[in-house]
């Protein structure tokens, strides 16, 4: 990927160096995530939490971002999902990276030596098998799983571990404890992309995924028939998540991403969902990662 992008206000002239925002720190995934993307030139914002990263993007700090959305073992992130509706940010591309934990902590110690360990709630849920062989440990949420590396090598905090990325632990100098602790050996992260523009920037014979949002009528059969309708315009649907509706107790909006191989098609699911669906939001048109 380039280090450039175009706002779609600016002459074709001007451009704008990317800086994209992530979640954590230098050393965390989504690090990881944003340079495997966008290269290793690219400029970072490092954000402690989810809302400062869509912050980020609404104050033009940032041109991009990067955010989890789903793990192959912790399951989708919801609230990210209300975050991308609530805030008109679009999904311009996704990333599936494999996440490796491993246990690190400041040289000269071994497990027996370790008290506790702080981590992000997700690679701990991920990694507890790995701590329940460990009684021993007591374990600890935190905001990221890089910082936590970060504020054991500043403050030389012996006693302490912490569950990241072997990058994380060469950044800050900090010994491997044990490596691959998560208890599905292929645990995968799947992150979106993400701007407030309007157009990705993806030419349109290059797209074969998008991310959708809808409502439907609270009938039988309402959820079947636009599945149908997706179905029949030869669409894969690939996801569902449902969440529901703040100021409407009981009534739920469905999340999905579909794969095609026709924009064609694609565009006439839509002509058509628009119509049968009570409302209907693209989220993004994007390139499929694994297709």
């Amino acid at each position: 990927m380039n280090n450039y992008v175009l706002d779609s206000k600016m002459s074709t002239k001007e451009q704008v160096k990317q800086k994209v925002a992530i979640q954590g720190v230098k050393g965390s995934y989504h690090h990881g995530v944003a340079l495997a993307y966008f290269g290793d030139d690219v400029e970072i914002d490092e954000c402690m939490s989810f809302q400062d990263l869509v912050k980020s993007l609404e104050d033009k700090k940032s041109t991009d971002a990067v955010m989890a959305i789903e793990n192959s073992i912790a399951g989708s992130i919801i609230p990210n999902y209300a975050y991308i509706d609530e805030h008109d940010l679009t999904i311009s591309g996704e990333y599936f990276q494999p996440i490796h934990h491993c246990l690190m902590a400041l040289e000269g110690q071994d497990i027996s030596d370790i008290k506790e360990v702080y981590s992000h709630p997700m690679a701990l849920l991920q990694c507890k098998e790995f701590f329940r062989e460990n009684p021993h440990i007591k374990l600890v949420e935190d905001a990221d799983t890089a910082e936590v590396a970060k504020r054991i090598a500043e403050k030389q905090l012996k006693g302490i571990a912490a569950v990241g990325s072997e990058t994380a632990a060469g950044i800050y100098k900090l010994e491997i404890l044990a490596t691959r602790i998560q208890t599905i050996k292929s645990n995968s992260t799947r992150f979106f992309v993400l701007n407030t523009r309007k157009n990705s920037g993806i030419k349109k014979e290059e797209i074969n995924k998008a991310s959708l949002k809808f409502l439907t009528d609270h009938k039988r059969g309402s959820l079947a028939t636009v599945l149908n309708v997706m179905s029949d315009c030869n669409l894969n649907l690939t996801k569902i998540q449902s969440l529901p509706v703040i100021d409407m107790p009981w009534k739920y909006s469905f999340f999905v991403d579909v794969t095609f191989k026709q924009y064609s098609d694609y565009e006439k699911a839509i002509s058509i969902l628009k119509i049968m669906a009570l409302e209907l939001k693209v989220l993004g048109e994007y390139k499929n990662q694994n297709g």
